[in-house]
């Protein structure tokens, strides 16, 4: 246990938190929010490529839904032929369907060091860690901007937050089924395990109104420096997904194209 708390701080929390303090020193004025700005898009650059991947990985997801469920019916009765067809889809059309959790995983280490940053940060005893080479600036100023305190809750700032994260998580689940789509699904009788596929359909969509919950009540608790890099790294992951999903429909656009050709 003491070897993983040891891995953590060395490879996580002490290199992050000399990296704002850095940011801090340098910085015109001293600001601590633009110092966790700087750091934000650092690692969201860092962590681009992984993202980039996971983004197509679930738009491609998305794409072959229809030829899933065709296998799925008309291999209902046989669970391993049903099972092999899938996967020569998923090679077929080279879409990996764990590749999106990946990111997810790594992104979550690095929030909670980020969170312990945050709420360390502002201890003039957490400078102690501070490597040879980064200033100490005897103690980090909490006012960003001029008017927020960031050592302290803002609602402002968790509003903004659970705002973006609502945008985010709309985008990525992509557009509804159409109404002719749903109306031959209610016609048809389906099985118990498409009836079970459904409800987790339905509860994936539910999570476009569950996670800007859960980011409000997280950023109402915790001080708003992680709402504000929450905020910062929603808005970096929007942008981003935009941009692939964009090249992405006119890459679609092309090879239909060329299919009519």
């Amino acid at each position: 246990m003491n070897f993983l708390v040891s891995f953590y701080n060395e490879i996580l929390y002490y290199p992050l938190f000399n990296l704002m303090v850095f940011f801090y020193n340098v910085i015109p004025g001293q600001d601590i929010g633009v110092a966790i700005i700087v750091v934000t898009l650092l690692v969201r650059f860092a962590l681009y490529p992984m993202n980039s991947k996971s983004i197509k990985s679930q738009r491609a997801m998305q794409a072959i839904q229809p030829e899933m469920k065709e296998i799925q019916k008309k291999y209902k009765e046989d669970k391993e032929k049903q099972a092999k067809e899938l996967m020569a889809l998923y090679q077929r059309r080279k879409v990996n369907p764990f590749s999106g959790c990946l990111p997810l995983l790594i992104q979550f280490p690095v929030l909670i060091a980020l969170y312990h940053v945050f709420i360390n940060g502002f201890k003039e005893e957490s400078l102690a860690i501070l490597y040879p080479f980064v200033s100490n600036p005897g103690h980090l100023n909490p006012i960003s901007f001029g008017i927020m305190n960031l050592s302290e809750t803002n609602i402002w700032l968790a509003l903004i937050a659970a705002s973006l994260q609502y945008f985010q998580t709309k985008m990525l689940m992509g557009q509804k089924k159409k109404k002719e789509d749903k109306k031959e699904d209610e016609n048809q009788e389906k099985t118990a395990e498409e009836k079970t596929q459904d409800f987790a359909q339905a509860m994936t969509k539910q999570m476009i109104y569950i996670m800007p919950v859960i980011t409000f009540v997280f950023a109402m608790s915790f001080p708003s420096g992680l709402a504000l890099y929450w905020a910062v790294t929603t808005l970096f992951a929007i942008v981003q997904q935009y941009i692939i999903m964009k090249k992405q429909k006119k890459k679609e656009q092309e090879q239909e194209v060329e299919v009519v050709k």
